[in-house]
């Protein structure tokens, strides 16, 4: 009986067959299992050696290694996965542990197909083939997270991906691009006090830089200060240099100074510093109440996303369509897309300004660069 119990706590619980019966809601709330996969395990000191003050700050220190190796904003959405899949699993009277290729698929086939509604069961919306890919990238991150592996090329899931990859498939949503001067009339929008400096370097820097909407607001002024930092920045003389942590490793982005100090990145980045009076710690951070000191906390990456939005309105672009179609096409991505788009250079260098380790991921982010650039047409003689 202590065993049975004990394995309920290491993840090991018996298989419940799909058809047993639902639990109340309490026990939902308290399922051992489901509390266990919400957060990854963290190291601990093996029981021979425990009172060890080395090894208790050596395991400190890997287990923040062990949550910086997912960026947070990919854990925020691999949780909200796993936490769907197991409501999903509850009310089917279902074990999401072990993981359970069968099951897997059924969770699948029921995203992209919802049940019909009931009084007792909401209707959800079928999900797009990306989300539901995501999804299966979260569950199964979660289950390697805690020893178990989830074969996703398993026929039980690989047949019904590939069948719903065929009917439901579309072609990505893409962000409008953001060009030189849509960014010129934004920032002609800004006033000039503190927030005003700020917002305009953000915009200018996150432009020619081609960086993520993360990646701006977690940059640092100094050689990587704050342990939420994914890099930091250096003014030199030329320029400054942005040295980035991402997905592929570290990779530098070099921003030049421009040909005026109104649209230059690097003389608005060095007046933001000044006025803010930054000179280590995170680089881009909120303001007072009265708008007259920068304060310690760090920007949101939401602050982009809403800056862009608010600037795009008050600079009239895309004003032939309604504000909230104009709001649905712009968003942090779209200083990223507008640098691959709009710039006139060999492809290679954006590819290495952007990170991408192939030209093709550059080209996808092109939204008008190649089209009809070259005319196959005429040159087969028609």
């Amino acid at each position: 009986m202590e065993q049975e119990r004990q394995s309920k706590y290491d993840g090991q619980s018996p298989k419940r067959s799909v058809n047993a019966p639902v639990r109340n809601a309490e026990s939902q709330s308290t399922s051992p299992e489901t509390d266990a996969m919400s957060v990854p395990p963290g190291l601990r000191v093996p029981a021979a050696s425990a009172g060890s003050d080395s090894l208790d700050h050596l395991v400190d220190t890997a287990n923040i290694y062990t949550g910086q190796r997912t960026a947070q904003n990919t854990k925020k959405a691999y949780k909200q996965d796993w936490t769907h899949f197991a409501s999903w699993c509850r009310r089917r009277g279902a074990e999401p542990l072990p993981p359970n290729p069968q099951l897997v698929g059924l969770y699948i086939t029921d995203c992209a197909a919802p049940e019909t509604k009931t009084l007792s069961q909401p209707l959800f919306r079928p999900l797009s083939v990306s989300t539901i890919e995501r999804r299966l990238s979260g569950l199964a991150w979660h289950y390697q997270q805690h020893g178990f592996v989830l074969d996703r090329k398993d026929c039980h899931i690989a047949t019904v991906l590939a069948h719903i990859r065929r009917r439901l498939a579309r072609p990505p949503v893409q962000k409008e691009a953001l060009l030189a001067e849509d960014i010129r009339a934004m920032f002609a929008c800004l006033p000039f006090d503190l927030r005003g400096l700020r917002d305009r370097a953000i915009l200018l820097i996150g432009y020619v830089g081609g960086l993520r909407r993360s990646e701006i607001v977690s940059l640092d002024y100094g050689h990587d200060d704050s342990p939420d930092s994914v890099g930091w920045a250096e003014i030199e003389q030329d320029g400054a240099i942005l040295f980035l942590r991402g997905k592929t490793g570290w990779r530098e982005v070099e921003i030049g100074r421009g040909s005026s100090d109104q649209t230059c990145p690097v003389h608005a980045l060095e007046q933001w510093l000044h006025f803010a009076k930054i000179d280590c710690g995170p680089l881009f951070r909120r303001t007072s109440r009265d708008n007259t000191r920068a304060l310690a906390a760090r920007l949101s990456d939401k602050h982009v996303a809403r800056l862009i939005k608010k600037t795009i309105l008050d600079a009239g672009i895309r004003s032939d369509l309604p504000e909230k179609e104009r709001l649905a096409l712009f968003s942090g991505h779209s200083l990223r897309t507008g640098l691959a788009s709009g710039t006139e250079v060999d492809a290679r260098y954006v590819q290495k300004q952007l990170g991408h380790t192939s030209v093709e991921m550059t080209r996808r982010y092109q939204r008008r660069g190649d089209r009809f650039r070259v005319n196959l047409t005429k040159g087969a003689g028609l």
